[in-house]
């Protein structure tokens, strides 16, 4: 019966009450076995597969970091469609073409390019680190994991490994011999998981709400010059629910006096 249970919770996403119609028991039977195999709230499910979610977190910082790229829009100048509305947002679009000299797809609309976040951020502490490039090519990849590891050394954090998904910058031959160079070991998430590296996937959420679309931005390097202050933030100030409300940088040695 207790498989029954979670079999139409896991499948079909029912409720106490629907599972208990179906199998002819008391929705606070069934409630309490949902309760008791920790499925009770839909949010301890996984949304793709339906099973609980598995949480980990490595001891100390440095043991991983993960890696991914998000990518956005650029703002055209004069303001995106967002804030200033379809129409206006495209005649901004053109206008920022012709002064550009930008090139247009293949049904003539103008392309005002494509902004390409490299994101770290440290399995333990959820420090982040965030370079804005035109590309996501592994030149530019390899590059960032060098900064970002110079910039986690200079706080007092060793990187060891780094977790990152399939992409192509992520399996050539360069991340591989950069990583040995480092002496981190590379990882790679399972294809089509990205549950896997969902640390760096919900700081995108976060990123997306709390800079990128939280207000009206002019232009693309307003928004990029935001970007700087708002890491900052969300670093050194913003609590963290899920390092018991504390900012990133706490869970940090401050072995230079870089977060007094």
């Amino acid at each position: 019966m207790v498989r029954k249970i979670v079999h139409l919770r896991w499948k079909q996403r029912l409720g106490p009450i629907a599972i208990g119609d179906k199998l002819g028991m008391p929705a606070s039977t069934v409630h309490a076995v949902l309760v008791r195999c920790r499925i009770n709230r839909l949010t301890h499910i996984d949304r793709a597969t339906g099973e609980p979610i598995r949480r980990y977190e490595h001891e100390r910082p440095g043991d991983l970091i993960h890696v991914d790229v998000k990518k956005l829009g650029r703002v055209p100048d004069g303001g995106g469609w967002r804030y200033v509305g379809r129409q206006q947002g495209g005649k901004n679009r053109s206008a920022t073409v012709e002064r550009t000299g930008a090139a247009k797809n293949k049904w003539h609309n103008p392309l005002i390019g494509t902004c390409y976040l490299h994101t770290v951020i440290d399995d333990h502490s959820r420090v982040a680190y965030v370079e804005a490039h035109d590309d996501e090519t592994k030149e530019t990849a390899t590059q960032v994991l060098k900064n970002a590891t110079a910039w986690f050394a200079q706080r007092g954090v060793t990187v060891r490994r780094v977790l990152s998904d399939n992409g192509s910058c992520y399996r050539s031959h360069l991340w591989r011999d950069t990583c040995t160079e480092l002496g981190i070991t590379p990882k790679k998430t399972r294809p089509y998981r990205p549950q896997t590296n969902g640390k760096i996937e919900r700081f995108h959420r976060t990123l997306a709400e709390g800079w990128a679309f939280k207000k009206f931005y002019n232009s693309e390097s307003a928004r990029l010059a935001a970007l700087p202050g708002w890491i900052h933030e969300y670093n050194h100030h913003r609590p963290h629910s899920a390092i018991g409300k504390a900012a990133p940088i706490t869970r940090l040695d401050n072995l230079a006096g870089h977060h007094t």
